[in-house]
């Protein structure tokens, strides 16, 4: 999801940072091994050998990287093969992977919620939102928080990729597509704040975010949850388990050496 989605949104060898080179592999092609220019790799190859793996690694240099994400056997197996199982990283995680025909969407009870764009709410509340997030997740430096935070909800109001829930006019949780081509989303940077959790606001939010994008002609929806709250609640709305995941970010080089 995520090569495709980067070369759809940010081009092939293309100067933005998250633009990607790729290398397919084998005639048919069977696989496509995917770096972005700020040293995101990205691999879809299953069932590539030991050989082709470290020959596509061969190919893009000796970086900087700035991690590995994707499937989480493929992604531990690049790790091992470029010798990377020591490199110092601020996130290094195996998460739960989940996904869901659309068609088995449960609409939970929404009398009462109203979904709307991210630009519909306070930019201020969105970035706060944002930030805090940020600072909830494992590795992440809160003093970097609100200069992420400002550049990624820039981005996200740039291409309407997020929701804000309101419950009686007030909003109440935030939820966005990571990812997004033509038949299937990838969700991410779901957040209620913590004074408003426990009362469904995530599962409701992403639930009519999905729904919406059903009604434009999505079919299947992926995702991957940090915690077993979080898959309780997408569990609720018909989503399946559907194997592992792996974030694995490496600390810059010159956060490492200081």
């Amino acid at each position: 999801m995520f090569p495709l989605a980067n070369l759809r949104n940010f081009g092939l060898n293309g100067s933005d940072p998250r633009a990607v080179r790729m290398w397919v592999i084998g005639d048919d092609p069977r696989a496509v091994f995917t770096i972005t220019n700020e040293g995101m790799i990205l691999p879809q190859c299953p069932d590539c050998t030991d050989h082709e793996l470290l020959s596509a690694l061969a190919l893009i240099g000796d970086g900087p990287f700035t991690g590995v994400i994707g499937e989480a056997a493929q992604a531990r197996r690049i790790i091992r093969l470029a010798g990377w199982q020591d490199k110092a990283a601020v996130m290094d995680e195996d998460e739960p992977s989940f996904s869901l025909d659309l068609e088995a969407l449960i609409l939970p009870e929404m009398s009462r919620s109203r979904l709307v764009p991210l630009a519909d709410i306070d930019r201020a509340k969105a970035i706060a939102w944002r930030r805090a997030y940020l600072i909830e997740t494992p590795g992440f430096l809160a003093k970097e928080a609100t200069q992420q935070a400002t550049c990624d909800v820039e981005s996200y109001l740039v291409r309407d990729s997020h929701r804000a829930l309101l419950i009686d006019g007030q909003p109440v949780a935030m939820t966005g597509f990571n990812a997004a081509l033509q038949d299937v989303v990838q969700i991410g940077g779901v957040y209620t704040p913590p004074n408003l959790r426990c009362r469904g606001y995530a599962r409701t939010a992403v639930a009519l975010h999905l729904n919406e994008a059903r009604e434009s002609g999505v079919t299947r929806a992926i995702l991957f949850a940090a915690s077993e709250s979080a898959a309780r609640a997408y569990m609720a709305i018909g989503f399946a388990t559907a194997g592992k995941f792996a974030l694995i970010l490496f600390q810059a080089e010159k956060e490492a050496t200081a």
